[in-house]
């Protein structure tokens, strides 16, 4: 079982469990996501979580800590920008007029990486169940909030980046988010 890490971002040496392994480490406070390959990080993206802060409660509008694992990857070969609703491309592609017809639409945009919680009674089951709360990490139309908390839960990234880290990583790999 992957350990519980609720501070800064681990270093392999804090944690000999992961020295090795291949997942991505998201940080709340810095507004991060690196993606590790076998222990060495390969990348840093800014992201954004959500406004609300951490949380695990459905409703809550607030970004769940812990382990999860990527579920699902849903869009690809898409063009970016391509517009979801319920993770399926609704024919749009995004952009600045269509975002001016709906000003309020929480856009998700490009690709999603749909997340699972892996620890029972803190991410995963009932009320606090990442999987059923919909939480993704996906681009966003919001590009220039990234680096700060503006999301409803999710994980935004520019949609450049994105497309990069989707291509980089498969269903199963881990994912650590924490504070």
């Amino acid at each position: 079982m992957l350990p519980i890490v609720n501070r800064s971002f681990v270093t392999m040496n804090d944690n000999p469990a992961i020295i090795n392994a291949s997942y991505l480490d998201v940080s709340i406070p810095e507004q991060t996501l690196l993606l590790v390959e076998n222990g060495v990080i390969k990348q840093c993206y800014q992201v954004s979580t959500a406004k609300n802060g951490a949380g695990e409660v459905r409703g809550s509008e607030c970004t769940p800590r812990g382990w999860h694992i990527i579920r699902a990857k849903i869009g690809d070969g898409l063009p970016i920008n391509t517009v979801f609703k319920g993770r399926r491309p609704t024919g749009e592609i995004y952009d600045a007029d269509l975002g001016r017809q709906f000003p309020n639409r929480d856009w998700i945009l490009t690709r999603i990486l749909w997340l699972g919680g892996l620890e029972a009674g803190h991410n995963r089951y009932g009320m606090i169940d990442t999987c059923w709360r919909y939480i993704y990490i996906h681009g966003t139309s919001d590009e220039d909030r990234i680096g700060t908390p503006a999301s409803h839960g999710c994980i935004r990234m520019t949609n450049a980046d994105m497309l990069d880290l989707f291509n980089r990583v498969q269903p199963g790999w881990k994912v650590l988010i924490h504070e």
